[in-house]
């Protein structure tokens, strides 16, 4: 952003709940035309939420062109470049950010189909409202898993404080991608996954070494509900209050080891031992290798 230029206007956003004391807040820019990288990275570190998301004009062949926006017009111009970053650095896909944009662009320009191209790849977003409430569901990059080798589960375990005995033996540890890399790991009681209390500067060091973007801490309720936790040191946040990267992660993995049909629908409960409560939607079908992760949204005054 050159000095003269004139500031952005930052929204804030939470997403995966109608209350903005709720879920997981995000920055908005819906127009960074006119930022650098290092004009991005500053208004996140200095919202200091976990991500927030900036929005320019849509790749050649994505669908139109023209200025992003809240001006952007319906059909080709529901299509832009969307980029995410930490109070630390870019992350290449955040799933929080992009409802939250979705949220308020469906504010501006309506509800309907919105195109972002990410680092990771393509995402499709859908997005109602009914009675006043705005509903958007993404649909991840194709998703993959890949086991973690011995050593670095220790380390993982001895960052958190986790015996190995404390794990769901019916969960296997591994790492899933749908868009970022995320290690998951299953507590087998509620109890557990409640005590959070890590060494922040030894699992950031691990999840460096191993490109992590965050840990996905879940524990099984019924078939198909879960309560998750996602500690994320790399982005300088403690922990993250609703994960939707993270959470289509995890919907491919638990598909891919057979944990749940090919036809499902997982709740997550995220945020309770925050304070922030949020609900995740995991939408998995059969012969369609994406992820789909939808949820609420509301703008924070």
């Amino acid at each position: 952003m050159t000095t003269n230029a004139p500031r952005p206007e930052i929204l804030r956003y939470t997403a995966f709940s109608s209350s903005p004391e709720g879920g997981n807040p995000a920055g908005v820019v819906l127009d960074a035309t006119g930022l650098d990288d290092a004009a991005m990275l500053a208004i996140a570190a200095e919202l200091g939420y976990s991500e927030s998301a900036f929005l320019t004009a849509p790749p050649a062949g994505l669908g139109g062109g023209g200025k992003a926006g809240a001006g952007a017009g319906a059909g080709a111009g529901r299509a832009y470049t969307i980029r995410y970053f930490s109070p630390k650095a870019e992350v290449p896909f955040c799933g929080h950010a992009t409802i939250a944009t979705a949220v308020a662009l469906a504010e501006r320009i309506g509800p309907g189909e919105l195109v972002f191209a990410t680092r990771a790849g393509t995402v499709p977003v859908a997005v109602t409202a009914e009675g006043g409430t705005v509903r958007a569901t993404l649909t991840s990059v194709e998703p993959h898993t890949e086991e973690i080798a011995g050593a670095d589960l220790a380390e993982a375990l001895a960052a958190l404080d986790w015996p190995a005995a404390d794990l769901d033996p019916a969960f296997p540890p591994r790492i899933a991608f749908a868009g970022a890399r995320h290690l998951v790991l299953a507590a087998a009681t509620r109890a557990r996954l409640a005590d959070l209390a890590y060494d922040f500067a030894r699992l950031e060091a691990l999840m460096h070494r191993l490109d992590l973007t965050t840990v996905q801490l879940v524990w099984r309720e019924s078939a198909g509900v879960f309560h998750v936790r996602d500690p994320f040191p790399v982005g300088g946040v403690v922990e993250d209050p609703a994960t939707g990267a993270a959470a289509a992660a995890f919907g491919a993995y638990a598909r891919e080891l057979g944990l749940v049909p090919e036809d499902a629908v997982l709740t997550l409960h995220q945020g309770e031992d925050l304070g922030r409560p949020g609900e995740l939607t995991v939408t998995l079908r059969a012969g369609d290798p994406r992820v789909h992760v939808g949820g609420t949204g509301a703008r924070i005054v």
